[in-house]
């Protein structure tokens, strides 16, 4: 458990997120930031669960850095000021041509002992008091990471102009800027 967290992040805005910008933390240096440990003062900060997510993380971080993805992205509630996230969205930037000729899929379901990467619609399955059915990897690990290769996300902006990964996941829900972090091997640049 932390003693306080590191200095790695920011403190959250006054809105609760991750202040904008791009953060590289390696996983040791997300597991001691605030977004472990907390803020200062939170009495109910589900820091276990908040740990176990990235222990999560780290076991598909590593399918992927195995095939050779290293680029990485996480946010969702996981990167705001909420006691206790469902999980831990991102996306990771591979090449079409991997991803579409199904190699990629499988060369990481090779790795994971619960083949859980698929991000097929009927691939998709309820969960008690969820209203959005979920991936096999939602179930397995709550953490979602979605393959980007230059598409678009499904998500608009402001504008109603439909945004890619990168641009949709520097945001909340409601369109505010926040914070996205990068998963990095080694010494980070925070």
């Amino acid at each position: 458990m932390c003693a306080a967290p590191s200095q790695s992040l920011p403190p959250f805005t006054d809105d609760g997120l991750l202040p904008p910008g791009d953060y590289r933390l390696t996983l040791d240096e997300l597991s001691d930031s605030i977004l472990v440990c907390g803020p200062a003062g939170a009495t109910n900060w589900d820091e276990s669960w908040r740990l176990q997510l990235v222990k999560n993380l780290a076991e598909l971080h590593g399918q992927l850095r195995s095939v050779g993805i290293d680029r990485v992205f996480i946010d969702g509630s996981f990167t705001e000021e909420k006691d206790h996230p469902n999980d831990i969205d991102g996306y990771f930037e591979c090449d079409q041509e991997e991803l579409f000729s199904g190699r990629l899929q499988q060369q990481l379901n090779l790795l994971d002992e619960y083949k859980c990467w698929t991000w097929e619609r009927d691939s998709r399955r309820p969960y008690p008091g969820y209203p959005k059915l979920q991936l096999p990897m939602w179930h397995q690990y709550r953490v979602e990471l979605y393959p980007h290769y230059g598409q678009f996300s499904g998500l608009t902006d402001e504008y109603g102009n439909e945004m890619e990964f990168p641009s949709a996941f520097r945001q909340s829900r409601d369109g505010r800027p926040r914070g996205i972090v990068q998963i990095v091997e080694g010494e980070s640049t925070a």
